[in-house]
C-alpha cells in the first residue's frame, strides 16, 4: 500500500474481463496536474458456480430463464461489492472516504454489429452501492454503442490521460481475455481496437487439459510446435481483417471455434496451445505494424504480461519494438483495466466524456454510465 493524499478524493475501480477469471479492484487517487496514483489492489475470486455461468453466457450459451439470469445479475453486483469492501478493509479505509466506485461489470454479450448493435453487462451496480455504501457508476459501454459505437475498447482514453508521450511515437497492449491495443502517436492523436483472443482461449485450452486455470509463464505452450496449418486457419478468419473500429468477445472467439479448424486431424493438446499463443502473438503484431508502423514501444499489461512465452512471441515479430511492463510506466499491469475504470468514474461525476469516437466510432463524446447514489 502506498500512502494517500488526504487531499484527493479516493476512487476504487471493478473489473471483471473476458477470461472472468476474478474481480479486480483498484483503490486509487487522480493528481489534478495529471497521472494516477495506485493506493492497493486485490483480486477477489469467482466462486466456482457463478464463474462457470458467465463463461457459458460469454461463449453464447442461453440462460435457463429470465429468473436464473436476474439471480446471477444480482450475485455478480454482490461479488462486486464484496471485492470493494474486501480491498477498502485490507486498506484499512472507511467507505465515506472513497468518492465514487466504478464498476465495469461482467460482459455476457457482446453484439455491437447487431441490429441494432447493444452490449451487455450484469452485475447489478444498486447492489454494489447499497453494500458498499459508496456512489457507484456503472454501465459504461451502452451510451457509447447507442451513438453508434462499439463501446469498446474504453482503456485507450485513460491509456491516453497516462502514458502518453509526446518523445515518441508508442502503444499500449491489454492481453486479457481478449487483446487490445491503444495506438498513441506522438501528436497526441490516438487509436484503440481489439486485435482478437488472448488469454480466454489459452486459459480454456489448459484448463480443459492440464486442469489447471491458466497456463503459469506459458510452460504448456512452450512445450508444444505450432501448428502452421491450423494456424492459417485460424488467421483466415474474417474477423482479423476488418478494419477498426472493432472489437469481440469470447461469443465469438471460443474453444468450439477452434476445434472447427481442427481439419479432422488429431493435434497434441500442447501444439494446439503452442498455436493458439501464435495466434495472439501474430495478430498483435500485425495490426500494430499495420496501423502504427513507427512504433518503437509496446508497453504491456493484463494477464498476458506475466507469460514469458508469449512475451517472447511478440518481440520475435516485433524485432525493432521495446516491449516492456507498463510498470515501467508506473502503473500497475495486474490493475490497469480496474484504475481505468475508477477514472471513468471521475469523468461522469465530472460531467466528462468518457470515450473516444476516433476509437469506438461513435458519432460523438459521450459521457458514460449510469450513477448510483450511496
Amino acid at each position: 500500500m502506498t500512502a494517500i493524499d488526504p487531499r484527493l478524493p479516493l476512487f476504487l475501480g471493478l473489473m471483471s474481463g473476458t477470461s472472468a477469471d476474478g474481480i479486480d479492484a483498484a483503490l486509487v487517487q487522480f493528481p489534478t496536474e495529471g497521472g494516477c496514483h495506485f493506493v492497493q489492489g486485490h483480486t477477489h475470486d469467482w466462486e466456482a458456480d457463478t464463474r462457470a455461468a458467465l463463461i457459458a453466457l460469454g461463449q453464447g450459451h442461453e440462460p435457463a430463464s429470465l429468473d436464473t439470469l436476474g439471480q446471477l445479475d444480482a450475485q455478480v453486483g454482490i461479488a462486486f461489492a464484496a471485492a470493494a469492501n474486501r480491498l477498502l478493509a485490507s486498506a484499512g479505509v472507511d467507505a465515506r472516504q472513497v468518492r465514487a466506485i466504478g464498476s465495469h461489470g461482467q460482459t455476457i454479450r457482446h453484439r455491437p454489429l447487431a441490429a441494432p448493435g447493444f452490449t451487455w453487462q450484469i452485475g447489478d451496480a444498486n447492489r454494489i452501492a447499497e453494500l458498499t455504501g459508496i456512489t457507484t457508476v456503472a454501465d459504461f459501454r451502452r451510451r457509447d454503442v447507442a451513438a453508434g459505437g462499439h463501446g469498446a475498447p474504453l482503456m485507450p482514453a485513460f491509456h491516453l490521460a497516462m502514458l502518453g508521450s509526446t518523445d515518441e511515437d508508442r502503444a499500449v497492449l491489454n492481453l486479457g481475455g481478449i487483446g487490445n491495443l491503444s495506438l498513441i502517436a506522438r501528436d497526441g492523436s490516438l487509436r484503440g481496437f481489439d486485435t482478437g483472443p488472448a488469454n480466454a482461449l489459452l486459459d480454456g485450452w489448459c484448463q480443459r487439459h492440464l486442469g489447471q486455470a491458466f497456463d503459469a509463464d506459458g510452460a504448456f505452450a512452450a512445450s508444444g510446435q505450432v501448428d502452421e496449418g491450423l494456424l492459417a486457419r485460424l488467421l483466415a478468419e474474417p474477423w482479423f481483417a476488418l478494419p477498426p473500429p472493432k472489437s469481440t468477445g469470447r461469443e465469438q472467439f471460443h474453444l468450439a471455434w477452434v476445434e472447427a479448424r481442427f481439419d479432422g486431424r488429431p493435434l497434441a493438446p500442447a501444439d494446439v496451445q503452442a498455436t493458439l499463443l501464435e495466434l495472439t502473438a501474430a495478430t498483435v503484431a500485425d495490426a500494430l505494424l499495420a496501423h502504427l508502423p513507427q512504433v518503437r514501444r509496446l508497453l504491456v499489461c493484463g494477464g498476458g504480461v506475466r507469460n514469458p512465452q508469449l512475451l517472447r512471441r511478440l518481440q520475435a515479430r516485433l524485432p525493432g519494438v521495446v516491449i516492456g511492463s507498463s510498470a515501467e510506466q508506473g502503473l500497475d499491469p495486474d490493475y490497469m483495466e480496474a484504475m481505468g475504470f475508477a477514472w471513468l468514474a471521475q469523468q461522469t461525476l465530472a460531467g466528462l466524456p468518457g470515450n473516444l469516437p476516433s476509437v469506438s466510432g461513435a458519432r460523438g463524446p459521450r459521457i458514460l454510465g449510469a450513477i448510483h447514489p450511496a
